[in-house]
C-alpha cells in the first residue's frame, strides 16, 4: 500500500478505461513476486491512452507493462500509474496480403491459431515466445535464429505527449535484445512480413520449437526467460556454469538445473531474493571472467522498507 489516502486517482485524467488502485502485481507477472501498482490504468483504446498522456500531471510517475513474463518487479511495488494494454482494443490482429498487424496486447502464445487457421507461416518463432506482441517489439525478442527485427515492417507508437506515430522497421533501430526506443513511447501495434504456409507443416515447426523448449529449458516453473543477456561472442549460461555460479541459491530463489541461465521462484521467493542471487551471479562472474553479465529481465519498482 502507499499510504491510507490515496488520492492518486483524483488528481489524474478522467478516462474511458479502468483505473485499479493497488494492484497486487505478482499476479501480472511470471516471476509470481512483487508489491502493487500504485494505480494500474487499463486505457479504452488508443484515443483513451492519447488523452490519458496529454493530460497527466508532469510530475505523477507512469510506465508500461505487458504480458510480465521478463518482468522483475520490487516488493516495494510501483508508484505513480502502471499502464497496462489489457482492453480488448489492444488484443486486435488485421491479416492482409503476406502482412499481419497485432496490437501491442495481443499474446505470443495465441499466433499459433491465427497462423493455422489463416494458413500463415513465418511468425512461428514468436508464437513460442512468452508474453505480449508489445514487449517482444521493445526488446527484438528472438530464438530460433530469428527477431523480431527480421520479420517487423513498421510499428505504431504513441509519445508521452499523446502523438501517435508509425515508424518503419529501419527507424526502430532493433539490435540484440534493444531497440532504441525511447522510455517514455508505447508500442500499440506492429505489422510484420508473411508468407502462405500449410497448416501441416506450421504446426510442425510449432510442435519441434516446443519439444526444443521443454527439453533445453525449465518447463511448468516460476521463471522470466534469460536472466542476462549473452556478452558478444559467448553465452551468459556457459559463464554462469562454469563459475559455479549455478550453485548459488538465496532464499526462495535458485538457478535452474535445466539452463543456468534461468531464475526459478521455487515458490517463496521474494523479489529481493531473486535480484540478491541475479546480483551475486553477476558478481560471482565477474571476479572470475572479468566480465559484466548485463540484466536481460527488466527491473520495476522500489525496494521494500
Amino acid at each position: 500500500m502507499f499510504g491510507s489516502k490515496n488520492n492518486l486517482v483524483e488528481i489524474i485524467p478522467q478516462v474511458r478505461g479502468k483505473y485499479l488502485k493497488n494492484v497486487p502485481l505478482s499476479k501480472h507477472t511470471w516471476l509470481g513476486v512483487g508489491g502493487p501498482a500504485e494505480v494500474m490504468f487499463v486505457p479504452e483504446d488508443i484515443d483513451d491512452l492519447a488523452f490519458f498522456l496529454k493530460n497527466k500531471p508532469y510530475n505523477v510517475p507512469v510506465c508500461l507493462i505487458g504480458g510480465g513474463s521478463n518482468l522483475l518487479v520490487r516488493d516495494g511495488g510501483v508508484p505513480g500509474v502502471v499502464i497496462k494494454l489489457d482492453s480488448p482494443f489492444f488484443k486486435q490482429v488485421v491479416i492482409a496480403e503476406n502482412q499481419l498487424t497485432c496490437f501491442a496486447g495481443f499474446k505470443n502464445a495465441e499466433l499459433k491459431k491465427v497462423m493455422l487457421d489463416n494458413h500463415i507461416g513465418g511468425l512461428e518463432f514468436l508464437s513460442s515466445i512468452p508474453g505480449v506482441i508489445g514487449g517482444s517489439v521493445k526488446t527484438n525478442a528472438g530464438c530460433y535464429g530469428k527477431e523480431i527485427k527480421d520479420v517487423a515492417i513498421k510499428a505504431s507508437v504513441i509519445d508521452d505527449e499523446g502523438k501517435i506515430q508509425t515508424i518503419g522497421v529501419d527507424d526502430l533501430q532493433l539490435s540484440y535484445r534493444h531497440s532504441l526506443f525511447p522510455d517514455d513511447w508505447i508500442i500499440t501495434s506492429i505489422t510484420f512480413k508473411t508468407y502462405p504456409d500449410t497448416p501441416a507443416n506450421i504446426q510442425k515447426t510449432l510442435d519441434d520449437q516446443k519439444a526444443y523448449r521443454q527439453k533445453t529449458q525449465p518447463y511448468n516453473e516460476r521463471s522470466a526467460g534469460s536472466a542476462f543477456k549473452n556478452p558478444e561472442g559467448l553465452r551468459a549460461w556457459e559463464l554462469i556454469k562454469k563459475t559455479g555460479a549455478d550453485q548459488l541459491r538465496i532464499g526462495g530463489a535458485k538457478v535452474s538445473e535445466k539452463h543456468a541461465n534461468f531464475l526459478i521462484n521455487t515458490g517463496k521467493a521474494t523479489a529481493r531474493d531473486l535480484e540478491d542471487l541475479g546480483e551475486a551471479i553477476r558478481k560471482l562472474v565477474k571476479e572470475k571472467t572479468l566480465i559484466d553479465l548485463e540484466w536481460e529481465i527488466k527491473r520495476l519498482g522500489i525496494f521494500k522498507p
